[in-house]
């Protein structure tokens, strides 16, 4: 007699999650469609829908952004205790960011001079407007300083917001044991900021959606034509930075593989594209650097110092081309000396940029200290969202590399964490390490 087994139920096939990056891929190309659809048909409500998507996006990341950049900057300087050698890496580490802004600053006046990108675009001083917020070396220095504790966060003034964060950072160092419940608070809140900020990063296709539809249905494809040579100047300028410089320091100055570095720091950097926020991208940043096998008590300090002031699309390419465009459009000759001056705004001044999305503070400082008209930046604004995300990209990726440099040069960069650095999901980031203490290992960092 054969006997019969009854076959187990088969269990229903889980639905495959779509990854991060085809999100985001997705993401963009439905806000090119839609974006399209609304110039092209006139339809006010898709219009008015896009723009207020990604205007919701942008107002969730800023809703964050003062106390993340006050807690993350107090934090990470007490962090400094654990690290021995702490001035030696700080100081090395601005250098290095120095550094690769004066070598970015060069490739956007070499790509300027050999283009000439206000030629042949139509524009006159006519179509420009002079911008509502300028910058000043004056501005800069006096600005530093708040008036009270509360406007710079009211107002957003990351710049304020870092240096009340400093001051704090120090002075609980200099109290040693009676600032531990302050720093324990510190720890807690930046946590918490975090892990909000980890569910504002998971909207970044919706966001993605509504920002590019919102710049494809209020410019159109025209303005492309008009700022053609610009915008490519500025994406190959970023490019031979993200590309060329980074990798090139990686695989001459650290001795690791670049290739492997953007596979661990992939995350960030798609992030940093979609979202134009430095600061927004923070998190993600000292994630991806951390399992880059950099400490994480050197890592929680260099990121969120580098995200505000360590721009090299923002502060250093762009403001050279910028300064070139406007130049060419009023019909002003530049001298060499104004081109060390260019340099010279790009590596010093690269704080002023300190903020959510943009440069037009970092631009009209560079053109004030040339003396060319403000409104040159008025030209600018209406191709900006698009020149900004490549921008941010190159930005946050060099927040990523000169830690890396500096740990491999201070031989405090963990090898094997390196060489297992993998790309990984937001979801995946969001969960790992959330309630592990610090020094412990990363398990997600093992390979399987």
């Amino acid at each position: 007699m054969s006997s019969s087994t009854s076959a187990a139920p088969a269990r229903p096939s889980k639905v495959p999650r779509v990854p991060f990056w085809a999100q985001i891929v997705l993401g963009l190309a439905l806000g090119v469609l839609l974006g399209w659809i609304a110039r092209s048909t006139g339809a006010a409500w898709l219009g008015t829908t896009l723009d207020r998507i990604g205007e919701t996006f942008v107002q969730l990341l800023k809703l964050a952004v003062g106390p993340l950049v006050f807690f993350a900057i107090t934090v990470s300087i007490t962090n400094l205790r654990n690290v021995s050698n702490a001035a030696r890496l700080a100081t090395r580490t601005l250098l290095w960011f120095m550094a690769t802004s004066l070598v970015a600053v060069g490739i956007g006046l070499a790509i300027g001079l050999l283009t000439d990108p206000g030629a042949g675009t139509g524009l006159s001083r006519e179509d420009g407007a002079r911008p509502e917020e300028t910058g000043s070396w004056l501005d800069f220095l006096t600005g530093i300083i708040p008036a009270d504790v509360i406007t710079p966060f009211t107002e957003l003034n990351v710049l304020q917001i870092v240096f009340m964060a400093a001051v704090t950072g120090i002075a609980a160092l200099r109290l040693g044991e009676k600032a531990a419940p302050l720093l324990s608070f510190g720890e807690a809140a930046l946590a918490l900021l975090q892990k909000a900020l980890w569910w504002v990063i998971r909207l970044a296709p919706l966001g993605t959606l509504g920002l590019i539809g919102r710049a494809i249905n209020e410019y159109g494809w025209n303005l492309l034509g008009q700022y053609a040579t610009f915008t490519a100047d500025v994406y190959i300028g970023c490019l031979l930075v993200l590309f060329g410089v980074y990798p090139l320091l990686l695989a001459t100055v650290a001795r690791v593989n670049p290739l492997q570095f953007f596979r661990g720091a992939w995350p960030a950097i798609q992030l940093a594209f979609v979202s134009r926020s430095s600061v927004g991208t923070m998190p993600l940043t000292q994630k991806v650097t951390e399992r880059l096998g950099v400490p994480r008590e050197y890592a929680s300090f260099a990121v969120p110092f580098g995200a505000t002031t360590k721009m090299d699309g923002c502060a250093a390419v762009y403001p050279a081309l910028a300064a070139i465009f406007v130049a060419e459009i009023f019909g002003v000759s530049l001298g060499v000396g104004d081109y060390l001056l260019i340099a010279f705004v790009s590596v010093v001044g690269s704080a002023a940029t300190a903020g959510l999305t943009g440069a037009t503070v970092m631009t009209t400082l560079t053109l004030s200290t040339l003396g060319l008209p403000l409104e040159g930046v008025g030209l600018l604004l209406a191709i900006d969202p698009i020149l900004d995300m490549i921008r941010t990209a190159t930005n946050v990726a060099g927040q990523a590399v000169v830690p890396v440099l500096v740990a491999a040069r201070e031989k405090i960069l963990d090898l094997d964490a390196f060489e297992r650095a993998r790309s990984f999901d937001v979801d995946e980031a969001d969960a790992d390490g959330a309630d592990r203490p610090r020094g412990s290992a990363d398990p997600a960092a093992v390979p399987a």
